[in-house]
C-alpha cells in the first residue's frame, strides 16, 4: 500500500468481527481493507467458543464444511455442581432446535485463516498485515480513514468509512474519546494449557473450591484451562512461584494432576485484566465501533466473540447498500447501535449477576457455589428447563442472519 491510499471501507483489526465484515462487504462488491497489527493469527488464549449462531453464518456463508474439517472438540452441555453432590445440566445446547446445537472449540487462528482466505476471493477485498493504526484522519467535521505504521514507514489511508474492530484497548476508540459506562469486575482470568491424553468428558464443568474457580476445556491432545482469582492478584500469584501454581492446579484439576509439569513456567500462563463496559455511543461522522471497541464483554460464557460476529452481520445487512451508493450517513451508523444494543446489554446484565452471585462469593472465600439440590431435582425431571439458558448461551438474545446477497 502507498504511503497515501483509499478505499472505500477501512476496517481496523482483523479478528472475528473485523474478517466477517470484510467478507460480507467483499461479497456485497463493496472495496474494503482490513488492517492488522500482527503477522498473523497465531495468538494463544482468544475467544476460541463458536457458537451455534457463528456455526449457522458459516452454514449461511458455504464456509461450514471447511470449518468442519478443522481440529476441534464440541462442548454440548454447561455443568454445575450440585448441593449434596453430583452435577447438574444447567445448559444443554443439544436441545436447540439448530442446525448445529453444539460449542465448537476452535483455536481462533484456524477460524481467522477460513475467513481471511474466503474473503481474499473476493475481487475488491484487500488484508494487510503488519499494519499498526496509530490514528484517525479528520476533515469536515467527520473522520476520514486511519493513519497506520506498516513495514514500509507510516502511511495514511483514506475511507468513506472506518470501523473500529480492534477490541477493548481500540485505538480508533481512544482517538474519538468517545464516552463509556464502565462496570466493575472482581476478578481477573489467567490462561494456560495442560498437555495430556486423557479424554475430558464434552461439557464445561467449573470445578469450585473456596476462594478458585477453574473451567477445563478440552481440546484435542491438551486442555485449555481459565483460572479465574481476584483482580489485581497476578504479582502475587506470580511471586509464590511455578511450583506453588502447578500444586494449586493438581488440587483444584485432580484430573489433570499427573499432567500438571507440562506448565513449564508461569511465562505459559497468560494474565487477562477482565474489563466490562460499553460506549453510550458507537459512532460519529464516517466511524462505527462494534464487537469489544462498541462493549467490552466479560470471558463468562464465551459469548464475546459470537457477540461481535452478530454485531457485523447487522452492520453489513445496512451498511453495505449506502456504502455502494456513495449515501450513507450517520443515521445508518445509529442503526447498527441500536439493533445491538439490546443483546448487549441483556448479556452484559447477565454477566454481572454471574460475577456478583456465583463469581465473587467463591473468590473471596465466602462459600462454594452448588445449584441447591431441589433447582437440580428439578432441572432433571424437566430437562427442558435448560434451553433458556442454552438459547442466551448458544443464539442470544438477537441472532444475525447473514444477508441473502452474501450466501453463497
Amino acid at each position: 500500500m502507498t504511503a497515501q491510499s483509499r478505499t472505500t471501507c477501512v476496517i481496523v483489526g482483523g479478528g472475528p468481527a473485523g474478517l466477517v465484515l470484510g467478507l460480507l462487504l467483499a461479497r456485497g462488491g463493496i472495496r474494503v481493507t482490513v488492517l492488522e497489527k500482527h503477522r498473523d493469527f497465531l495468538r494463544d488464549f482468544r475467544g476460541d467458543t463458536v457458537h451455534p449462531s457463528t456455526l449457522r453464518l458459516l452454514d449461511d456463508l458455504g464456509l461450514f464444511d471447511r470449518f468442519e474439517a478443522l481440529p476441534q472438540s464440541k462442548v454440548r452441555q454447561f455443568r454445575l455442581p450440585q448441593a449434596g453432590g453430583g452435577e447438574v445440566a444447567v445448559a444443554d445446547l443439544g436441545r436447540l432446535r439448530t442446525p448445529h446445537p453444539y460449542i465448537a472449540m476452535v483455536p481462533q487462528w484456524d477460524l481467522l485463516d477460513l475467513l481471511a482466505q474466503s474473503a481474499a476471493a473476493e475481487p475488491s477485498f484487500t488484508l494487510l498485515h503488519e499494519h499498526e493504526v496509530t490514528g484517525v484522519l479528520r476533515g469536515d467535521g467527520a473522520v476520514r480513514g486511519v493513519t497506520f505504521r506498516g513495514p514500509d514507514g507510516d502511511g495514511e489511508l483514506r475511507a468513506d468509512l472506518t470501523v473500529a474492530c480492534d477490541g477493548r484497548w481500540s485505538v480508533v476508540r481512544r482517538a474519538l474519546e468517545l464516552p463509556s459506562t464502565p462496570f466493575a469486575v472482581p476478578f481477573d482470568v489467567w490462561w494456560f494449557r495442560v498437555t495430556t491424553g486423557r479424554r475430558l468428558a464434552e461439557a464445561l464443568l467449573p470445578r469450585i473450591r473456596r476462594g478458585r474457580i477453574g473451567i477445563a476445556i478440552p481440546r484435542r491432545g491438551y486442555v485449555q484451562v481459565a483460572w479465574i482469582g481476584r483482580k489485581g492478584t497476578d504479582a502475587a500469584l506470580r511471586a509464590r512461584g511455578i511450583d506453588a501454581f502447578r500444586a494449586a492446579v493438581a488440587e483444584l484439576l485432580p484430573d489433570l494432576a499427573d499432567d500438571v509439569g507440562s506448565i513449564a513456567s508461569l511465562d505459559d500462563v497468560r494474565h487477562l485484566d477482565v474489563r466490562v463496559d460499553r460506549l453510550r455511543r458507537w459512532h460519529a461522522n464516517g466511524v462505527l465501533c462494534i464487537g469489544d471497541a462498541a462493549h467490552a464483554m466479560s470471558p463468562v460464557g464465551g459469548v464475546g466473540i459470537n457477540l461481535a460476529v452478530q454485531d457485523a452481520v447487522a452492520a453489513a445487512r445496512v451498511l453495505a447498500g449506502p456504502l455502494s451508493r456513495g449515501t450513507l450517513s450517520g443515521r445508518r451508523l445509529g442503526w447498527v447501535q441500536r439493533r445491538r444494543m439490546m443483546p448487549t446489554i441483556v448479556i452484559q446484565t447477565l454477566q454481572r449477576v454471574m460475577h456478583a452471585r456465583v463469581i465473587a462469593p467463591v473468590i473471596s472465600g465466602r462459600k462454594a457455589v452448588v445449584v441447591p439440590r431441589a433447582v437440580g431435582i428439578l432441572f432433571r425431571v424437566v430437562p427442558a428447563l435448560s434451553v433458556v439458558p442454552a438459547y442466551l448461551i448458544g443464539i442470544g438474545p438477537r441472532p444475525e442472519r447473514a444477508p441473502t446477497w452474501a450466501r453463497r
